[in-house]
């Protein structure tokens, strides 16, 4: 079954982000690079994506038959959206033990939702 893991970010981790040398940042992707390989490796990565800022997208609304857009962010929220891996996992409880090894987990900020299939 496939499932997606959302990885969020908030006010809090993103000022510590910004406050991680190169060296500290280089040391946090690695452990994205890590989790990649590893998913990949078990051919349960299907695939994974990081997020631009939410203040970059743009809300669409068609209404008779007229496209208009708002800008981001759009929640009045203070968590965002930071990325996600879509995984193929033999259960939910593989999907997340997946999800657990998230660095954003540490913050509670990872969040794993069965894909529905559509038949």
């Amino acid at each position: 079954m496939k499932y997606l893991i959302l990885i969020y970010s908030n006010p809090r981790t993103r000022e510590l982000w910004g406050r991680f040398s190169d060296e500290e940042r280089a040391e946090g992707w690695k452990a994205y690079a890590a989790l990649n390989e590893e998913l990949a490796a078990s051919g349960e990565l299907i695939v994974t994506e990081a997020l631009a800022d939410a203040s970059q997208g743009r809300r669409v609304h068609v209404h008779e038959g007229r496209t208009t857009t708002s800008d981001g962010p759009f929640a009045e929220v203070k968590e965002h959206l930071a990325g996600f891996y879509l995984v193929e996992c033999d259960s939910f409880e593989r999907a997340v033990e997946r999800a657990s090894q998230v660095p954003e987990a540490a913050f509670g900020l990872v969040e794993v939702r069965p894909v529905m299939e559509l038949r």
